[in-house]
């Protein structure tokens, strides 16, 4: 059992439908069928949405990913129409709310992967493969890889692992020539995302996008490159064997799963509330990694 802790109600704004409630964002549409995001301060950790809210951090999801889409730009065309506050939206919606495009999403997680850890790290230990890719032997937590590579997974639920598949499996749901454009453009942006965090002392280790077409063109959506859908690591702390720090909620993964928390994982008990002192550092390390990627102050 998992999900939400406390599954909030939608709001109610005059001209809006509400879609759906995700993890972070709720998603209304509007009477010109364009799709309204709002990104709230919600947080999940071990497939649970937590009871506690992190201050500002659906502002700095939302500031970044309008930040990187600008730097994307001559690489793939994004979703986004207008950062205007819906007419009758609640002032809290300011800074989080992006107006866009609505596109016909592929139902694909695109992971690109420069470095080995996490899900990649659990399977490669089993088989040597990520995803049905051979890669050489002696990686460790951390290690580099020979180069990027694409590594698919299946959407789920909320409360549920994304499943990693091959590229062979995606081909067959989305098409050979649609697969082929995912894993092209998952790398390219990739490959730029990662230089322009190397410059500032940064390592992208991993990162996962979205992708929908509008009128047989592919566009990049929902949110990009931030430290929800992003492992990034500091470059002068980077050491393989182990687990690196990262900017995310890595605080609360090591609040959780500690004996201060009470908390047993593997149980079907939901997490507790979250200290202030682990909300507070949370906070400031989202903030840190939106400095450090844009160069201005938050």
């Amino acid at each position: 059992m998992s999900g939400f802790v406390e599954k909030p109600e939608p709001l109610h704004v005059p001209g809006l439908v509400h879609l759906h409630t995700g993890k972070v964002r709720d998603l209304y549409r509007d009477e010109a069928g364009r799709l309204i995001m709002v990104a709230s301060d919600r947080l999940s950790a071990y497939d649970w949405v937590l009871p506690s809210e992190i201050p500002d951090k659906g502002r700095v999801l939302t500031r970044l990913s309008l930040w990187w889409f600008d730097q994307l730009a001559d690489i793939i065309p994004n979703h986004v129409l207008s950062t205007d506050l819906p007419q009758g939206a609640p002032a809290d919606w300011e800074g989080r709310t992006l107006v866009c495009k609505s596109l016909e999403m592929v139902p694909v997680e695109c992971v690109a992967r420069g470095y080995l850890t996490g899900s990649g790290l659990l399977e490669y230990n089993e088989t040597r493969t990520v995803c049905g890719l051979a890669l050489p032997e002696g990686l460790v937590d951390g290690s580099e890889l020979p180069g990027p590579i694409f590594t698919p997974a299946a959407k789920a639920a909320v409360g549920e692992h994304d499943e990693n598949v091959s590229y062979e499996e995606v081909a067959r749901q989305v098409g050979p020539e649609t697969a082929a454009q995912l894993r092209q453009a998952t790398l390219a942006v990739y490959s730029r995302a990662r230089n322009i965090a190397r410059e500032r002392g940064l390592i992208l280790a991993d990162t996962k996008f979205e992708f929908g077409f509008d009128d047989g063109a592919l566009f990049i959506g929902d949110e990009v490159l931030t430290p929800d859908s992003s492992r990034f690591w500091p470059a002068d702390q980077w050491e393989p064997g182990r687990a690196q720090p990262s900017f995310d909620k890595q605080f609360v993964r090591n609040w959780l799963t500690s004996p201060a928390s009470g908390w047993d994982r593997k149980s079907e008990q939901p997490p507790p509330a979250l200290p202030q002192e682990v909300v507070d550092a949370t906070r400031a390390k989202y903030i840190e990694a939106y400095e450090r990627l844009t160069g201005t102050s938050w």
